[in-house]
This record gives structure tokens, C-alpha cells and sequence, in this order.
């Protein structure tokens, strides 16, 4: 796994798939996080990955974040 930086592991922008999921590029978003203090569409950083513990979408997401921040250092707007 890749070392944090100040820009995270990884960046992008927060999407939902056809079963209600809410991902970043390969990784599945923490849905409550989401829910509570982002929008679809949002840039995020990647803090922190960790094995996706769910056996209905670890197959399509092996992993997951449980650390996330918008990508532009500011708090999430809610």
C-alpha cells in the first residue's frame, strides 16, 4: 500500500453505483461518512485504506476508506 502524503493515497471524485454504493476511482467509500458530510461529485483525498470487510461488495471493491477529506483541505460543507 502506498505511503500517505499531504495529498493522500489517492484523489478523486466521489460517485455512487447502480447498487447504492458511493466509491472513489477502485476503493468503496464508508457510506455514513458520505452520507453525513459529503456530496456525490465531491473531490476527496484518501487518507486511509483498509480491507473491505463487506461480503457483498468486497469482490468489486477490495478495499476500502475509512479515512477521507476533500481535496482541497477545506471541511466538508454540508
Amino acid at each position: 500500500m502506498g505511503k500517505e502524503t499531504k495529498e493522500g493515497l489517492y484523489q478523486g471524485i466521489i460517485e455512487k453505483d447502480e447498487k447504492g454504493n458511493y466509491f472513489c476511482g477502485p476503493y468503496l467509500l464508508d457510506y455514513k461518512m458520505v452520507e453525513a458530510d459529503f456530496k456525490l461529485g465531491d473531490k476527496i483525498s484518501i487518507k486511509k485504506l483498509i480491507n473491505n470487510p463487506s461480503h457483498m461488495s468486497a469482490e468489486l471493491y477490495p478495499k476500502k476508506s475509512i479515512k477521507f477529506s476533500l481535496a482541497n483541505g477545506d471541511k466538508p460543507s454540508k
